[in-house]
């Protein structure tokens, strides 16, 4: 399997770890690019549900207060479920950029790698382990 022009030959990899075949990247490239296109196609379902929600499933007019409020949250919910798959979008363009930059695998807050076994399960991580816990701390 070829290359794409711009992947790069060698990922980085943490201490211990085996280093990323030629095939293994091609995999994760195309794995960030599965990614990317599935979670488009979940913004576009979620932003088509949410149109549907405001034209028609909230007139309001002569329904119970219960009805309203059960419409409004559901509206919410998916508000909600569309900021988070446009969000997981931008971080799955922003690794495949990396990617493409050469920069994919390295922690954008502390330069060190971020793990072959992380990016395997997690194409669109940008920061390490360490990092990233720290992060949800705040």
């Amino acid at each position: 399997m070829a290359t794409t022009p711009n992947a790069p030959k060698v990922l980085p990899v943490r201490d211990g770890e085996e280093p990323w075949s030629e095939e293994e990247i091609q995999e994760q490239r195309e794995a960030l690019l599965e990614e990317l296109e599935r979670l488009d196609k979940k913004v576009a379902a979620s932003d088509q549900e949410l149109s549907d929600l405001l034209l028609h499933g909230n007139d309001g007019a002569g329904r119970d207060p219960a009805d309203v409020g059960s419409s409004n949250f559901e509206r919410d919910q998916e508000l909600s479920l569309a900021q988070n798959a446009r969000e997981m979008a931008d971080q799955a363009r922003l690794a495949l950029h990396l990617f493409d930059e050469g920069n994919y695998g390295l922690c954008e807050v502390c330069g060190d790698p971020i793990g072959k076994g992380r990016l395997q399960a997690f194409p669109r991580a940008t920061l390490c382990v360490t990092c990233k816990a720290r992060e949800e701390r705040r």
